[in-house]
């Protein structure tokens, strides 16, 4: 059985329907699902759903595109939120140089809050980042070792290199199984299979050969089976293993 291990079906305007979403997920073989927040609000939406549904979790945390609304009062809120028994991780937290919706300076000082935050409640953490792996990786280089995950893994080799140097785990979805995305796929196979997980961002980042439809959960089946050719193993087996990986990060 496989696991979303990130998508956004707290996002309603995308999923006005959670049940029939997670019904067809159940379909494809997809056995738990994991929702997560940008902020305070989008989380408290994600543990609403993990309180709904069995076999749903959450991650809650200030993503760096909303870090321009990010608050100490916020932080308050996300900390009690990881007290909840069904908050798997913290995340997702990051720099995003790309959109730049908040300054640097923003993106830093929530990010930094939200890594003491972490420590502090033993929680693992999720990461968002874009067009900054070096910027993100030379902070994270100058803390102590924490089980960290790099959502839609998309760095350079030599991204890779540091971030498994920090026994980090990655998340493929989508993009692995675009037409363009060899130098992704020649860098996912170099990774330690015992840290790669699946997801689906959904609704965003869609897999071929579906891509301009609306993405969800039960499409992580397509990702697995694509990492799976990747990886030269048998989508059985890559669904093994990504689960395992997915349930030693989170302890599920």
């Amino acid at each position: 059985m496989l696991i979303d291990t990130h998508c956004h079906l707290n996002d309603s305007k995308a999923f006005p329907d959670p049940d029939s979403t997670l019904a067809e997920a159940h379909k494809a073989g997809v056995a738990r699902v994991i929702v997560v927040g940008v902020d305070a609000e989008d989380g408290s939406r994600a543990i609403e759903l993990a309180e709904r549904y069995e076999g749903v979790y959450a991650i809650v945390g200030w993503h760096p595109n909303y870090a321009a609304n990010y608050t100490p009062a916020g932080l308050q809120r996300i900390e009690a939120m990881l007290r909840h028994p069904k908050v798997v991780a913290l995340g997702e937290i990051g720099l995003d140089l790309h959109w730049q919706y908040a300054t640097l300076e923003q993106q830093e000082r929530a990010l930094c809050d939200q890594l003491e935050l972490a420590t502090e409640a033993g929680k693992p953490v999720v990461f968002h980042c874009r067009e900054a792996y070096p910027e993100l990786l030379d902070i994270l280089e100058r803390r102590p070792r924490f089980p960290y995950l790099f959502h839609c893994f998309a760095g350079g080799s030599a991204d890779a290199e540091r971030a498994r140097a920090l026994d980090s785990y990655f998340g493929v979805d989508g993009p692995i199984t675009y037409k363009k995305s060899t130098h992704l796929r020649g860098i996912v196979a170099s990774l330690p299979r015992d840290r790669i997980v699946v997801e689906t961002d959904s609704p965003y980042l869609t897999p071929e050969p579906l891509r301009g439809k609306r993405n969800e959960p039960a499409n992580v089946a397509i990702v697995n089976a694509a990492l799976a050719g990747v990886l030269g193993i048998s989508a059985v087996e890559c669904a093994v293993v990504t689960s395992a990986n997915a349930e030693r990060f989170f302890k599920l």
